[in-house]
């Protein structure tokens, strides 16, 4: 096996894991070993190893000494800590951009999509958080502050697992559409301190809603997995 097609079953692996743990097909405390995740996958231990530790540095999987892989817990003291830390970075970028004298470009872009009308607005839950990720983004992009952007990049994606789960009701998705526009009408404005009320409202609401959600989700997956390892063991 070349490097190169190992290096893309390794990514392909790496995904795919990493969607199972996101959609709760593979449940916080789930165990298995290296030789049940490569049958399950298809592919030989070598690709299947780079894509566990990969996901192991991200902070998903745990291995022990003779133990195997763990999908490790959801610790919700740490999403909220990540929640927070996150609010400070962008009531900052808010900050800056009200002081800025011209709306740079990734503005223009996101009065675009959270601006448009009512039936221009994506309803697709899976869109719609691709966009919520990339207003929160941009918007800190935008200040200009490389370092706290990039802090920033790190903290959505230890967040995302759980974030996107604050769309799968059409109302969250029209309060996001309805939030989102309003900040940036105030950052137009030059309205920081409003601006920050609304965003720290904003963010507080998600993170409150995505924990009911995925405790939810959670126990869930559980019941159904229940049944499953019951059969198994006959």
């Amino acid at each position: 096996m070349t490097v190169t097609l190992a290096n893309a079953l390794a990514e392909q692996v790496y995904h795919r894991l990493k969607d199972d743990i996101f959609s709760f097909r593979l449940l916080p405390g789930d165990n298995f070993t290296e030789t049940e995740m490569a049958q399950r996958q298809g592919v030989s231990r070598t690709p299947l190893r780079d894509a566990l530790f990969r996901l192991q540095r991200e902070g998903y999987l745990e291995v022990g000494f003779r133990r195997g892989w763990k999908v490790c817990p959801i610790d919700f003291d740490r999403l909220d800590n990540l929640y927070d830390l996150r609010i400070v970075l962008e009531m900052a970028a808010l900050d800056k951009l009200c002081s800025q004298p011209e709306a740079s470009a990734e503005l223009t872009q996101l009065n675009a999509i959270w601006l448009a009308e009512p039936d221009a607005r994506q309803t697709d839950a899976v869109k719609v958080a691709q966009l919520d990720e990339a207003f929160h983004t941009n918007l800190v992009a935008a200040a200009g502050n490389e370092e706290m952007t990039r802090v920033h990049t790190e903290v959505t994606e230890k967040i995302r697992i759980v974030r996107r789960l604050d769309f799968l009701k059409k109302k969250r998705i029209d309060a996001t559409y309805e939030e989102h526009g309003k900040i940036l009408q105030l950052i137009a404005k030059r309205k920081a301190t409003e601006a920050q009320i609304l965003l720290r409202a904003h963010i507080t609401q998600s993170k409150l809603e995505v924990r009911k959600i995925t405790i939810w989700m959670l126990a869930e997956a559980r019941q159904l997995q229940e049944p499953e390892a019951a059969l198994a063991q006959q």
